[in-house]
């Protein structure tokens, strides 16, 4: 479910980039949002590496359990369980990708890594909600979507760049509009899943337009919407694009 356009967006959006400068900054704050204020111990390092070196979601979403089973207090909770939230959705399995996520929301709501956690929670509830389920208004469907997906877009703005990180401005920027059209393609699936498709067309044309990098999947989306729409000019229009 995860759009991935720059190599910066690939290296950001992933939790394991933020344990891994974790573990660099031994004992100063390392470049987390939210992260630990002082230096961690090697058995925790160690743990640590074995969630960032797992070669298969398998392995990952273990080392990941590991972590927060051996040290329940540890500052990078959250971080760990979004990779976990990652893992199960490279697995094509929704509903661990949204538990795991939902939990890496719980133990650090106001980090970096709870926005990319909203992010996808809200596209995997949006995914696999479809217009003619009976139960896609319930709370924990399209409402639940639609709150992540507006509360992760509320704290990018002023998201800031994790202390100690050697990427740019510019390409920090381009992370956050990446996320913001990650953002607006969920409320778009959220308006298509209830049938609005002027609403859905609004949102995806905001994805295709916000994006650093054009998306074909996502001008797709818009095509069909603005089809669904009886706007048939228009979806001719983006679909030849």
């Amino acid at each position: 479910m995860k759009q991935k356009v720059l190599v910066v967006t690939m290296t950001l959006a992933g939790a394991a980039a933020f344990l891994v400068g974790a573990l660099g900054a031994q004992d100063k704050q390392p470049p987390t949002v939210g992260g630990p204020k002082k230096g961690i111990s090697d058995k925790e390092r160690a743990a640590i590496n074995k969630i960032t070196n797992a070669k298969t979601p398998d392995d990952k979403i273990a080392a990941v359990e590991a972590l927060i089973t051996n040290f329940a207090d540890t500052s990078f909770k959250g971080a760990a369980l979004y990779e976990a939230a990652e893992a199960a959705d490279q697995k094509a399995d929704a509903a661990k990708a949204i538990s795991y996520g939902e939990l890496s929301i719980e133990a650090d709501p106001k980090a970096g890594t709870a926005m990319n956690a909203m992010l996808l929670v809200s596209g995997e509830l949006a995914q696999h909600t479809r217009k003619n389920d009976l139960d896609r208004e319930s709370p924990d469907k399209l409402p639940k979507a639609e709150k992540y997906a507006k509360q992760a877009m509320e704290m990018l703005p002023t998201l800031a760049k994790p202390e100690g990180s050697k990427i740019s401005d510019s390409d920090w920027e381009a992370f956050k509009k990446d996320k913001m059209s990650e953002g607006h393609r969920d409320l778009g699936l959220i308006a298509a899943a209830r049938a609005k498709w002027d609403v859905a067309a609004t949102e995806f044309k905001a994805a295709v337009d916000g994006s650093s990098a054009p998306d074909s999947v996502m001008m797709v989306r818009l095509g069909n919407a603005y089809n669904e729409g009886s706007k048939f000019a228009e979806a001719d229009a983006v679909l030849k694009k």
